[in-house]
């Protein structure tokens, strides 16, 4: 077994290699700058651990040369990159879900090394309960960063908004309700000259905010003309914009991956959790698994399809219905419901290219 500390380097840790039997498993606990690695023969014994820098240099020097093995590491900051580099040396890489493992994130002898060992182990025995997560792909990820940039820039400007709102309520002055992109031309004749050295910076901000957002809108909106056409069968719906398909898409990433579209409800965390235990079988919160952009989204988008200003459509009389018979939450639960049931639909109209009739079997009653 190799030293505590630095972990060898290939050509070390080549013999080791050859005498650990057939297949060798590699569990890294990836950190910013150090990332802790566990080595398991077939036989499940350690034969080599220590701590490598988060360098695509480093981990070249470790892994590039090593024979094709099978890498198990949790999702995070540097999962992505990793994986494609670990990948494009012939290895098999597993990328861990951590809200599915509750035997490392809450192990009461928690550390980094320990979590390299139990990612190794699990990988061994069976990579499925690792709940094993893919990365889009690499030419996806500009696409990818432009939801992300514009997702940051909406929640700086909310913020901005509802802090001028509070201020300005401190004082008995109350904006009226009016849409983010007009804000700051709707709210300064309310400004009161006390209060306009203080807000005055930040209704520009709010501006400029609105404006750069507004540029990310059209680029979104061209890549999803140009780059990712599929796009425009999902903006079918309506209510459902060039942002809410692209993240869609890019999330799904291949659709035929999914046996029925009503396993895409389950994949973005919008059904209930389930507890069964005995003749106790309990019905939870949505479990808001997988990715949380798109489901915020998806929720936006069913609000918007249960308002008042929404074109009638099945999905929106079904909604409506169940909001109706839901008691004190009937609202909130239909609008996750109605979400799950886009989601699927999403995902139908994507699969088979069907043109989208909102009132097709008006007269049948929606299944859930």
């Amino acid at each position: 077994m190799a030293k505590k500390g630095t972990l060898a380097k290939c050509d070390e840790l080549q013999p080791s290699f050859h005498a650990a039997a057939d297949q060798v498993t590699i569990g890294i606990d990836l950190g910013d700058k150090y990332s802790d690695c566990c080595l398991l023969g077939a036989d499940g014994v350690i034969f080599a651990e220590g701590r490598v820098r988060s360098t695509p240099e480093a981990l070249a020097s470790h892994f590039r040369n090593l024979p094709p093995s099978r890498f198990a590491i949790e999702v995070g900051g540097h999962s992505r990159w990793v994986s494609q580099m670990l990948q494009t040396w012939g290895h098999e890489v597993i990328v861990a879900n951590p809200r599915n493992l509750p035997m490392i994130t809450s192990n009461i002898r928690k550390s980094d090394r320990v979590d390299a060992q139990l990612l190794a182990r699990l990988a061994r025995v069976d990579p499925q309960l690792l709940s094993p997560v893919s990365h889009r792909d690499r030419e996806h990820y500009p696409a990818v960063a432009q939801l992300r940039a514009r997702d940051l820039l909406v929640r700086a400007r909310t913020r901005l908004i509802n802090a001028v709102r509070g201020i300005s309520k401190a004082t008995g002055l109350r904006i009226p309700a009016c849409s983010s992109p007009s804000f700051s031309e709707k709210a300064a004749p309310f400004i009161s000259e006390e209060l306009k050295p203080s807000l005055a910076p930040l209704l520009g901000t709010i501006e400029h905010l609105s404006q750069q957002i507004c540029s990310f809108d059209k680029e979104i909106s061209r890549l999803g003309r140009q780059q990712y056409p599929e796009t425009a069968q999902l903006r079918q719906i309506s209510g459902v914009g060039p942002v809410t398909a692209l993240e869609f898409v890019l999330t799904i990433g291949n659709p035929k991956r999914f046996v029925s579209s009503r396993d895409v409800g389950p994949y973005l965390g919008l059904t209930p959790r389930r507890d069964q235990s005995g003749n106790t079988d309990q019905q939870l919160k949505i479990s808001k698994a997988g990715n949380k952009h798109l489901r915020s989204l998806l929720v936006q988008c069913a609000q918007y399809l249960l308002g008042r200003f929404s074109p009638h459509s099945n999905l929106k009389r079904w909604g409506l219905k169940l909001a109706s018979r839901g008691g004190k939450n009937g609202k909130k639960r239909a609008i996750t419901a109605v979400a799950r049931k886009l989601a699927v639909l999403l995902h139908h109209l994507w699969v088979t290219g069907d043109v989208y009739e909102p009132l097709h079997n008006a007269t049948m009653s929606s299944c859930a």
